[in-house]
């Protein structure tokens, strides 16, 4: 199978990524699990460029994205892989509108550091969103991520700049 159809295949629930796991296996692991673990954002999240950490994961291709525009089952399983890891960065989503939960701290959730690879996944998530025909909720958590960084003051500029930029050149 060509790695959009894996995608594809993957992404409705009918057929494995790599690893052999299930999308909806990815969505019921830990917290744990998904900071050590570095192989499914890729597939979560495609975007065209291959991934310098993952060489099986498939990239966005335009069938890949013309299934995306086409299949609103596709858009809602990505909402539903936001919200996993919206959970995760400590975050949550009403619709379209991303905040902070309660229990958000600078102590137990390190993507509110200078750096590091959880900013590459803030990057990819905003990015892939916009590719996937989600440009609405792409703008939602990209604020939010700017917005939450800037005010606990420990975001790196650079990481902010790439978050601002991840946009450049997608529709409203």
């Amino acid at each position: 199978m060509q790695d959009d159809q894996r995608l594809i295949a993957f992404y409705r629930g009918e057929g494995p990524d790599h690893q052999g796991r299930m999308i909806e296996d990815i969505w019921a692991l830990s917290p744990f699990w998904l900071e050590h673990t570095h192989d499914y954002i890729q597939w979560l999240f495609p975007i065209p460029e291959t991934s310098r950490f993952n060489a099986f994961a498939p990239t966005l291709t335009p069938t890949v994205e013309a299934a995306f525009e086409a299949d609103a089952s596709m858009r809602q399983r990505q909402q539903h892989s936001l919200d996993v890891m919206l959970n995760f960065f400590g975050l949550e989503r009403e619709g379209a509108t991303i905040t902070a939960l309660p229990e958000l701290s600078i102590s137990t959730h390190i993507w509110l550091k200078a750096g590091g690879h959880n900013h590459l996944r803030i990057t990819r998530i905003i990015r892939s969103l916009a590719l996937c025909h989600q440009v609405k909720l792409a703008r939602a958590f990209q604020r939010a991520v700017i917005d939450i960084g800037t005010q606990h003051g420990v975001v790196s500029e650079t990481s902010l700049q790439y978050w601002q930029e991840a946009l450049r050149g997608q529709d409203a």
